[in-house]
């Protein structure tokens, strides 16, 4: 498929009225959107584990308020990779996605750009994501670039399995290990149990999110968790925010966090409830807004640890 410059054609689950639909150099704009940039809610789902275990650590550790530099790079870093990700995953399923309503608008089934533009704007956002993994201890830099091996396979999973939810919740949760790793330069069995914590809510999350495709999916020959769960899609996802809460509570008793943390904890448990009581599995908008709410729900998990370090460092 050739390349259409000078084509402007916006995706339909960006949010409406986005910068990038707005304001950005229209040239640019196929890059903003192959990067996902026009739907930050995918670098926040990235971000928060690694926030979550910064904090965690921080707790741990007695040091007050998560560092601020770890924070900063993970925020700069899961913009890369997640850009990176996407980019990648987009030159994967090029194909698959010219055959999804949701999707067939996308910079490389729509051709407003080749594979190569598409694969030199990866090897870019890469080398911004190696970039600031280097700042980090050896041990970390180590552990993240593990994860790559994941984020490889994780395009081709939803060709071979009903759950590519869970293969993705392998690596958007590597932050969950991250986080921890950059505090202490190892893995403790609360960083373990983070990391679990996290590919569960992956998996309920992006259940739900999968719920928009549910009718085209079988068309195009692609699997998910939303197919596998059908009309039990509000079960399957509320055992897997069960799995995350069992496992996150298990990391703060180990760590000994404080009452803030805890009300963090409850917060956070309370508004996935709300999630799985709203699921409608018929409404495709509502599945889309219910999906980018956990973006707000992670905030809140993070806000308790990161209060509750303060709190404990100045008692």
């Amino acid at each position: 498929m050739q390349a259409a410059p000078g084509v402007d054609r916006p995706v339909p689950d960006a949010p409406a009225g986005n910068w990038v639909d707005r304001r950005a150099p229209v040239f640019t704009r196929p890059y903003l959107r192959l990067a996902r940039i026009d739907r930050p809610i995918g670098w926040w789902l990235l971000l928060l584990p690694c926030w979550w275990s910064t904090a965690a650590a921080a707790i741990a550790a007695g040091q007050g308020f998560p560092s601020l530099a770890h924070l900063a790079l993970f925020l700069v870093g899961a913009v890369a990779m997640r850009g990176a990700g996407s980019t990648y995953n987009d030159i994967v399923d090029r194909e698959l996605d010219a055959k999804v309503a949701r999707t067939r608008n996308r910079p490389l089934p729509s051709g407003q750009l080749t594979v190569a533009q598409a694969a030199a704007f990866l090897v870019l956002q890469a080398l911004v994501g190696l970039a600031v993994l280097v700042q980090f201890n050896g041990f970390a830099v180590g552990l993240g670039l593990g994860s790559l091996a994941v984020v490889a396979v994780y395009p081709f999973m939803k060709r071979i399995t009903s759950m590519p939810q869970l293969v993705l919740g392998f690596a958007f949760a590597w932050g969950g290990l991250m986080g921890w790793a950059a505090t202490f330069g190892r893995l403790d069995a609360p960083a373990f149990l983070i990391y679990a914590a996290a590919i569960a809510w992956t998996v309920g999350y992006d259940t739900i999110y999968a719920l928009q495709d549910i009718d085209d999916d079988p068309i195009a020959g692609i699997k998910s968790s939303a197919r596998l769960f059908g009309e039990r899609a509000a079960l399957g996802v509320g055992l897997c925010y069960a799995a995350a809460l069992a496992s996150l509570a298990g990391a703060l008793a180990l760590i000994g966090v404080g009452p803030v943390a805890w009300a963090g904890f409850l917060a956070f448990a309370l508004h996935l409830a709300w999630q799985v009581k709203s699921i409608d599995r018929r409404d495709g908008a509502k599945a889309l807004r219910l999906f980018k709410s956990n973006r707000d729900a992670g905030l809140l998990l993070f806000a308790g640890l990161a209060l509750d370090a303060v709190i404990a460092r100045a008692l």
